[in-house]
């Protein structure tokens, strides 16, 4: 077992970011990540709405919801098993959190708050490969945006490639350390960096209660069980598409050798019917001979 928690376990994802000692690292990733469009400056997590950790087919997925200090809704989530209708999904618990800010008579307007969906994802969605970073906004059909009150951010770790020394910036830096942190002797840059820092001394397996260390134990091979499920579930399919592959290919050259030899025996002047007999074709195909 590595020096650090792995954070794509729900426990491990909580301990970094899902709870109130967790408020400063998550508050730097959002302002990393949002850079150049708004400053985050307090976070309050939701606890009542914020879904537990899920069972059955959602097991492999942690939410986190918090609200800005201005209003905003935030649904930090991780999956690490692929959806076939994730953006589907993102769209879905965005408008979700939308829809809950209704309220009952005529005075309220419509007066929404925005809401951002960051996801991290260790798949690969279909038409975004070798991009870490997918960002989208309502817009009208010449791209404008239409309005600023939903963004989906989605973070694909399998496309990011970096080592340490190749990470330009601090988004670059948070990315690397999550998706390698497992595997981490020490945590890099944590002398220059006071959140970074921190992240250490909380994410050193040995320094979980023993509680916590039993759930994070379970978590860890629950996340494995996932990790071999998908790999077998891949393997699988590369197997059936390869054993398809060749029976199609050798359905393929018995028809083209059947039909060789039906040319041949036309060619010696032997009836169709008998051709038809000792290569299985039809009678339209070996008339079209």
């Amino acid at each position: 077992m590595g020096k650090f928690i792995n954070p794509f376990t729900d426990v491990g994802f909580k301990i970094i970011f899902g709870q109130e000692f967790s408020k400063p690292r998550l508050l730097d990733f959002l302002n990393t990540l949002l850079e150049g469009e708004r400053v985050i400056t307090d976070l309050k997590f939701l606890d009542k709405e914020q879904p537990a950790i899920y069972d059955g087919d959602r097991s492999p997925i942690y939410d986190i919801l918090c609200e800005t200090d201005s209003g905003e809704k935030i649904i930090v989530e991780m999956q690490n098993r692929e959806h076939p209708n994730f953006k589907e999904r993102m769209l879905y618990y965005s408008s979700e959190a939308i829809a809950r800010q209704g309220e009952k008579g005529t005075g309220w307007g419509y007066d929404i708050k925005a809401i951002y969906m960051v996801a991290f994802t260790n798949f690969v969605l279909t038409g975004y490969t070798g991009q870490l970073r997918i960002d989208v906004s309502l817009t009208d059909q010449d791209g404008r945006l239409f309005t600023d009150k939903i963004r989906l951010i989605c973070l694909q770790m399998p496309c990011f490639t970096k080592e340490a020394d190749a990470c330009e910036n601090h988004f670059e830096r948070w990315i690397y350390i999550l998706k390698n942190m497992e595997i981490l002797d020490r945590m890099p840059w944590a002398a220059q960096n006071a959140v970074f820092q921190r992240l250490a001394e909380v994410a050193e397996v040995s320094k979980l209660s023993k509680k916590e260390r039993l759930e994070y134990d379970h978590a860890l091979k629950r996340y494995r069980d996932t990790l071999n499920a998908m790999t077998g579930a891949e393997q699988k399919g590369r197997a059936e598409g390869l054993a398809q592959g060749m029976a199609q290919g050798m359905a393929q050259g018995v028809d083209r050798a059947n039909r060789e030899n039906a040319l041949r025996m036309k060619a010696d002047g032997m009836p169709a019917e008998l051709i038809a007999k000792y290569t299985g074709l039809d009678m339209d195909t070996i008339n079209s001979l």
